[in-house]
């Protein structure tokens, strides 16, 4: 017995080192921690449970039989975060460069099956050169199995990936297909076709970085929701968002506790908003003084910045935040926008995530660049994201609520359960200025003086229209409120919607404008 366990643990040792001290070396020369390196950091001490140690490749083509390695290039498994469940797996680059074929591609499919039918969290540590092209179409099988499982996990358990080196061809789409993309800059990279291919096909001249890293995919693409300074800041941040988030789709996300003050008023409110209506200010101002202190995790920080997507904590309970940022074009809804926060919305509502709009909007973005590019079907998105939403959800009009743009921000017509303005806010068809232009056009033309005439209708416009009193008349405002109030509105209002109750009609899925 005593010889077979020195061979039981001779195996795990080998198994431990990986492709050896020689690769293990070259990883950490890369500034690039190995596979079970990350895991520590990860996992809570001593929680780590390894699945799938001694597996190996079945392959015999170009030489691979001479290429075995126990694990298979991936380190797989379940653990704790903080005391609370979850699986994952490590792809160990040292090991022919962490290719996947069909064992490898085994373990995965392993661990996401038991995520589902346990419900709980699946994180991958993707550092991959790919697809391991000695085993074929064995190969692309196992991507497209793991493609699957992440598809069929959409919506039941979160699932998050972090990119921690290479990341190219069918490789890119099973962290595009979860929730959460991490990426650390100047080490990881995500393209379908690398720079040489590129360059082939296309004469561009181009560097991984530049095409499919970090800072490309945080603001040009959206890609990645996160890029972080080195590994341990992404392994840190998959660690916070872990906090906001529920086990799975049945279960509500972690509770702090928190006790609700007589008086919750936050003076600095009153005086966030310019008495300039056309001057810009930082919604991150407003957000930060009504949130619970230092909660806010901002997500697609780069991307898309006229709107603000992240979670919080409010009265210590989980919140996902959709806002307008007035401090990049003027908080405009266009493209990107609405698809950042589109996707937001259906991952809070996915999961039971409450959610909190912050409004300052003064329509979508004109021109014909929007216009080619589908702004009608991507402006839809965030249409359809917030009307199939059940989750509590609560709108507060700081300043302009204009046009169809006022209908898509979470409006009462579209379910929004409460909706509070600020004495500030506009809520019209359009600006003042623009509205007069049109409906006196012909007395401001045959005005002796036009621009006094126009500045005189545009002040009849904005008496009439250009405040929060005509909505509230009509029940579309619940609320107006002063500014300082709104955190404890907020508090109570979503202690209120706590027992929330809402079914969609049965259907076996809807058709939303992709």
């Amino acid at each position: 017995m005593q010889e077979k366990i020195r061979d039981l643990n001779a195996r795990k040792e080998e198994a431990k080192l990986g492709g050896g001290a020689k690769r293990i070396e070259s990883q950490h020369k890369k500034s690039k921690l190995t596979a079970r390196e990350r895991l520590h950091f990860l996992l809570d001490e001593g929680s780590f449970e390894e699945i799938g140690m001694l597996m190996t490749h079945r392959s015999s083509n170009f030489g691979l039989e001479n290429q075995k390695f126990l694990g298979d290039g991936v380190v797989t498994g379940y653990g704790t975060v903080n005391g609370r469940l979850v699986y994952v797996f490590s792809q160990d680059f040292t090991v022919l460069g962490g290719s996947l074929a069909e064992a490898h591609a085994e373990k995965i499919c392993k661990i996401m099956d038991l995520a589902v039918k346990n419900g709980a969290p699946v994180i991958g540590l993707n550092d991959s050169g790919g697809a391991r092209i000695q085993e074929g179409v064995v190969s692309l099988g196992g991507y497209a199995d793991i493609f699957y499982r992440n598809t069929r996990a959409s919506g039941v358990v979160p699932q998050i990936s972090a990119i921690m080196g290479p990341c190219a061809g069918g490789a890119v789409y099973s962290p595009a297909l979860t929730d959460f993309v991490f990426m650390v800059e100047n080490t990881s990279y995500m393209f379908v076709t690398g720079p040489n291919v590129v360059k082939t096909v296309t004469h561009e001249e181009v560097s991984a970085e530049d095409l499919g890293g970090a800072y490309a995919h945080s603001t040009k693409s959206g890609v990645t929701h996160f890029s972080c300074a080195n590994e341990i800041t992404a392994i840190n941040n998959i660690k916070q968002l872990l906090t906001y988030l529920p086990q799975n789709c049945e279960d509500q996300a972690p509770v702090d506790d928190y006790q609700l003050k007589a008086a919750e008023e936050r003076e600095g409110l009153n005086n966030v908003i310019p008495d300039n209506p056309n001057q810009p200010y930082d919604i991150r101002d407003v957000i930060d003084l009504t949130i619970d202190s230092e909660s806010f995790m901002e997500v697609h920080k780069n991307f898309a910045e006229n709107i603000v997507v992240g979670f919080a904590k409010l009265g210590g309970k989980s919140i996902g935040i959709v806002a307008n940022q007035p401090a990049v074009l003027a908080g405009v809804l266009d493209i990107q926008s609405s698809r950042k926060a589109g996707r937001f919305v259906r991952f809070c509502d996915s999961f039971n995530i409450p959610l909190l709009v912050f409004e300052d909007v003064p329509g979508f973005l004109p021109g014909t660049d929007q216009e080619w590019n589908g702004i009608i079907t991507n402006g839809a998105k965030l249409l359809y994201a917030f009307c199939e939403a059940t989750v509590p959800r609560i709108t507060v009009i700081t300043r302009k609520a204009y046009g169809g743009a006022y209908d898509v921000m979470n409006s009462k017509h579209i379910g929004a359960d409460m909706n509070f303005a600020w004495p500030t806010a506009e809520i019209a068809v359009m600006g003042a200025k623009g509205a007069a232009e049109i409906i006196f056009k012909n007395e401001i033309k045959s005005s002796e003086n036009p621009e006094a005439t126009l500045k005189e209708k545009e002040a009849e416009y904005a008496e009439l229209f250009a405040n929060p009193y005509n909505a509230a008349a009509r029940g579309y405002v619940d609320e107006v409120i002063e500014p300082k109030d709104t955190r404890y509105k907020l508090i109570k209002a979503f202690r209120m919607l706590s027992n929330k109750v809402d079914a969609l009609p049965k259907k076996k899925h809807g058709n939303i404008p992709l």
